[in-house]
């Protein structure tokens, strides 16, 4: 049992992690097992034998459904993304406004009486907002052909690679939409369809990208696990930030295409699709519910 409850878990945590909007670390935030996910990637990195190995058990699970969730969104959402951007998008904006109000509820004794830390959601929506706006490849008309690396474009990948990561981990700014800011998100995406497909021009810059992943793992995780241990309300405040500011990203999202088209505004926002990504988020609240059940009743 404890393979599928992990393995649905991992699947939720690669479509949030595919597409701009919402992290896989809000999805394993809004499940219920963030700690253990974080603690399990401090230990794989840091721990003992022992906690190397149960770490690893766990992550493997984890890893399986997450493979096959991110499969089946990268064979999808590349065309989805070009051709109904707006649509998209406002189902993103559902994704973070709906996820918001329920980790405010799931921390509200890091976050009751300690209105002083509201500074780092202010902080946090401007790290988000400043990036955005001074993303310099968004808006250019052209394509950054990841296919043929030079050392300007390799280093620049490795560093968006490890921000990206940071952020994935993060319940907060997903990783994707931060490849959004950088002007990666299409090319890596494109990338990875690519290689499935037996295309292996992709190789290198695929290579480069996942080298600057692990580094960003090892390097924040520690940091992350000590943040929330030791100043989890001033984190999870600037989580909340990070979130809040993700909807200038998600917004300006469109512009970052390789064919730039203009920014979401009131009359290209769809409100069915914000409500379907509202009616994810709770549907996945529920689901949460369910396996802690099942979790509870196989402990």
């Amino acid at each position: 049992m404890s393979y599928i409850i992990n393995g649905i878990r991992g699947f939720c945590m690669a479509l949030a992690d595919s597409v701009p909007g919402v992290s896989g670390g809000t999805i394993a935030f809004i499940l219920g097992f963030y700690d253990k996910f974080i603690n399990s990637l401090d230990d794989l990195a840091f721990g003992t034998f022992e906690k190397k190995k149960k770490a690893l058990f766990f992550l493997i699970k984890l890893g399986i459904g997450w493979m096959i969730g991110m499969i089946l969104a990268v064979l999808v959402l590349t065309n989805l993304f070009e051709s109904h951007i707006y649509q998209v998008s406002s189902v993103f904006i559902g994704f973070i406004l709906f996820s918001i109000p329920l980790i405010v509820k799931e921390e509200k004794e890091s976050l009751k009486g300690k209105y002083h830390n509201l500074i780092f959601t202010l902080i946090g929506i401007a790290i988000v907002a400043l990036i955005t706006y001074f993303n310099p490849i968004s808006g250019e008309s052209h394509v950054v052909d990841i296919s043929k690396l030079n050392v300007g474009l390799a280093l620049y990948m490795f560093v968006a690679a490890m921000v990206s990561i940071s952020a994935m981990v993060l319940p907060g700014i997903s990783g994707s939409t931060l490849l959004l800011i950088f002007g990666l998100y299409i090319p890596i995406i494109s990338a990875i369809k690519e290689f499935l497909h037996f295309n292996f021009s992709y190789v290198p810059a695929l290579f480069v990208f996942g080298l600057g992943v692990l580094f960003g793992i090892i390097l924040v995780i520690r940091l992350i696990k000590i943040a929330l241990e030791k100043y989890r309300s001033q984190s999870i405040y600037c989580i909340l930030g990070l979130m809040i500011g993700s909807i200038y990203a998600i917004i300006m999202g469109p512009t970052t295409l390789n064919t730039s088209t203009a920014p979401l505004s009131i009359s290209t926002f769809s409100i069915l699709s914000f409500i379907l990504g509202g009616a994810i988020i709770l549907g996945l609240e529920k689901v949460k519910g369910i396996l802690e059940k099942k979790q509870a009743k196989e402990d």
